[in-house]
């Protein structure tokens, strides 16, 4: 999902309308006053009254088991070895950030915005920067696997001292910073707006003298740095990754476990464009009417508004399947939640073997802490969460 996503909704949506009792003006009748149409749009708020409540309720639900037991999981670890592995945790927590944001959004699509311009600042600035931190996390993940099959089993190695975690607390560092940089423009556009209804709403309103040129640039900006930039370096880093696994069989890889990394990366690169590109789709046709006026038709401009809403909350999916992508079909991942439930069950055998047979137990903690020592030693192999 574009990082702009929150706006071009919540403000394109609303600039179609302004909750006229009888009639409604259209996108340009704010911003672009020689394109002043009238166009009745009460059945697409409608629908988005009755369609974005239950998308994002469940968004809301799965997105935050998923995200919410990578971050258990992976905060119970000592460390954390890999570059992947710091970026798919900040990963989780930039899901979890833009899931808090659902809830306001679902009440100003029902009953308008009704907690303040402060609050409408923060939540659209937090929709944007946790947003575009995730599109430049997964380009990232991407650039990292890339780079772990590039230098082998040499990438896997300790370095001495903390240099390796410094530059990792670096790189997140930066993601970060870029992505409230991005997220500025809706923290200083964004306004509550009253329509002549009383309707309130959140959305981004620019100086008439800039409106159409601001919106614009940010449009092409959005989707160049929240969708383009990632899915090419996704393509160029996945299809070195492919091509070297395609020859990986005479190297000795057997079959199987060179399907299953098939498996992984078509899966990664297929949601991705199947969550993403309808959305951005729709942000260019955009895009082209802003520039060009290219929407004079009612039906047109209602059938786009219909457009945004499904598709952005199809994008907005992405949060959800980041956890199954990155994690759960990662097989270090599985091996993280086996020694946490390991630990659990020798903690529970280990208090009841210790009130009914203490002579035992001390046998029993010998055997167990060999083979812990054995299977941890089995694991430090692949410590990557997205392994391939």
């Amino acid at each position: 999902m574009s990082f702009y996503s929150d706006y071009n909704f919540h403000e394109d949506y609303h600039d179609h309308d302004h909750y006229n009792d009888s009639s409604n003006h259209s996108y340009y009748d704010e911003d672009f006053e020689d394109y002043y149409t009238v166009c009745d749009k009460s059945d697409v708020r409608s629908f988005a009254g009755l369609f974005l409540p239950v998308v994002y309720s469940l968004a809301l639900v799965v997105g935050l088991a998923g995200n919410s037991m990578v971050v258990f999981v992976y905060l119970s670890q000592k460390c954390l070895r890999t570059l992947t592995d710091v970026l798919i945790l900040n990963l989780a927590f930039a899901d979890l950030l833009l899931l808090f944001t659902l809830p306001f959004w679902v009440a100003d699509a029902v009953n308008g915005w009704e907690i303040g311009v402060v609050a409408c600042k923060i939540t659209s600035a937090l929709y944007t920067t946790n947003f575009s931190c995730s599109m430049l996390l997964l380009a990232l993940i991407s650039m990292d696997r890339y780079r772990a099959l590039a230098q082998g089993s040499s990438y896997y190695a300790r370095s001495p001292g903390n240099k390796p975690r410094r530059q990792r607390l670096l790189l997140s560092l930066l993601v970060w910073i870029a992505a409230f940089v991005f997220g500025l423009p809706d923290f200083f556009l964004t306004t509550v707006k009253q329509h002549s209804s009383g309707h309130k709403s959140c959305r981004a309103v620019y100086p008439h003298s800039m409106a159409k040129a601001a919106k614009a640039s940010l449009e092409v900006l959005e989707v160049s740095l929240s969708f383009l930039l990632p899915f090419l370096v996704m393509m160029f880093c996945y299809y070195q990754v492919g091509k070297t696994l395609s020859q990986a069989a005479t190297t000795g890889m057997r079959e199987v476990r060179k399907w299953k990394a098939f498996r992984v990366l078509i899966a990664v690169v297929g949601v991705f464009l199947l969550t993403q590109l309808p959305y951005n789709i729709v942000k260019i046709i955009r895009i082209l009417d802003i520039i060009y006026a290219l929407v004079t038709n009612c039906e047109v401009s209602k059938g786009l508004d219909w457009a945004t809403q499904v598709t952005e909350s199809l994008a907005l999916t992405h949060c959800c399947l980041n956890p199954v992508l990155y994690v759960f079909i990662g097989s270090s991942f599985k091996v993280h939640v086996l020694k946490i439930a390991k630990r659990c069950g020798q903690t529970g055998r280990h208090r009841d073997q210790q009130n009914r047979q203490p002579a035992v137990e001390i046998a029993l903690k010998s055997r167990t802490s060999t083979n812990s020592n054995a299977y941890s030693e089995s694991d430090e192999e692949h410590t990557s969460t997205f392994s391939i």
